[in-house]
């Protein structure tokens, strides 16, 4: 298949093209490099600078290149900047989001794989939390993904574009094979601060809460390695082709670690300490949020192989390593 991937030099964006190249897929990247690298980009995968707030530029390139498929990862992502700046998320994830879309009707693309989250559920009322969990994000980045799942649901509708929304949980982790280092710049994630508060590039990393009704009182994650991550993508595709249904799925591995157990994952990775201090809860953090990725399993056929913390925490320090 011939698939585009939106966003394809940036952290999970390289990940998802190496794995559908390694499927033997032709992939041409779109990105604006605003956070992807050129150095995650691969020989074999065509790439094209442009930004998706330009309707030419994603309309030409769609049109350049007539694909089958579209991965949409081209999104701000950080939930508290979100609710400091709704002005930005509106434009570049709502506003950018529906260029991507007009310019793949036009385009005539067939499958569309949109980048969701689980920030589309809120605060968990229930766990492991599935599809059928209400849907009332708490923060306007949350908003914003589920406000493009509608338009998905939409078009889908009124334009046979079939759709596969998946629900990430947390990716964390560097590729197995040793094959994509480039790092996030001004990552807001724990492992990524975790990483630099070992390599000295942050003074400290703050802990946020350690009385939270977890088993060690800091907040307890589910974090999915980003090499599986990538799988669901591609077996979204397959998925589309096969059934020609729409698909809306959590992507997570129903177990949670608590910012200690990365903290002590790390350690054991490195051999160094982490220079960490306990400060106060943010405000609208859930003590857990864990996946139940059942759906996943069942219609995709997918199963995390790598999202063990020991295999996360030590392929993340790999790269970290080949960056000093």
């Amino acid at each position: 298949m011939k698939i585009a991937v939106i966003g394809g030099a940036g952290y999970i964006g390289s990940h998802t093209v190496r794995e559908l190249l390694d499927r033997g897929h032709t992939v041409k990247v779109f990105d604006n490099l605003s956070s992807g690298l050129r150095q995650n980009l691969f020989a074999e995968a065509e790439f094209v600078e442009g930004d998706i707030l330009s309707e030419k530029a994603i309309s030409d390139f769609l049109n350049d290149f007539s694909p089958e498929g579209v991965v949409h990862l081209a999104a701000f992502k950080a939930a508290g900047e979100s609710m400091l700046l709704p002005e930005k998320y509106s434009v570049n994830n709502i506003t950018g989001s529906l260029n991507i879309l007009n310019a793949a009707v036009s385009a005539g693309v067939k499958y569309f794989v949109f980048s969701s989250s689980a920030a589309t559920y809120g605060a968990p009322k229930y766990m492991p939390v599935d599809e059928n969990h209400p849907t009332e994000p708490e923060n306007y980045y949350g908003y914003t993904k589920l406000s493009i799942e509608g338009f998905l649901g939409w078009y889908s509708k009124l334009k046979n574009l079939r759709f596969a929304a998946l629900r990430y949980f947390n990716a964390a982790g560097y590729d197995v094979n040793g094959r994509i280092t480039g790092l996030e710049k001004n990552p807001a994630n724990l492992i990524p601060v975790v990483m630099e508060a070992l390599t000295g590039k942050r003074k400290e990393l703050l802990v946020f809460g350690d009385d939270y009704d977890t088993h060690d009182g800091t907040g307890v994650r589910d974090y999915i390695h980003v090499n599986d991550l990538a799988r669901g993508h591609a077996e979204a595709f397959e998925y589309l082709e096969r059934e020609n249904k729409d698909l809306i799925v959590n992507l997570g591995v129903s177990q949670g670690t608590s910012v200690l157990d990365i903290i002590r994952a790390a350690e054991k990775a490195s051999g160094k300490k982490v220079p960490y201090r306990i400060v106060e809860r943010r405000p609208g953090d859930p003590a857990s949020l864990v996946a139940n990725p059942n759906k996943a399993f069942e219609l995709l056929g997918w199963k995390a192989k790598y999202s063990d913390i020991d295999t996360i925490i030590e392929t993340t320090w790999r790269a970290y390593q080949a960056n000093l």
